[in-house]
């Protein structure tokens, strides 16, 4: 399932910046808020995909 593979590369890139952002740089945490408001829509795209699936059998 091609979501959650973009799901996974999704949290993968966070990292980084998420250690930046406990260190006190700003900047990093706005871009880690950011990423997070594309894995919540990644994670619906996941949700949709798997409703159509069920759906299908």
């Amino acid at each position: 399932m091609q979501e959650y593979e973009d799901l996974k590369v999704l949290v993968a890139e966070i990292e980084a910046d998420l250690n930046k952002a406990e260190g006190g740089n700003k900047a990093a945490g706005t871009r880690v808020r950011k990423q997070m408001q594309k894995v919540k829509q990644t994670c619906q795209a996941v949700r949709n995909r798997v409703l159509e699936i069920r759906s299908a059998q």
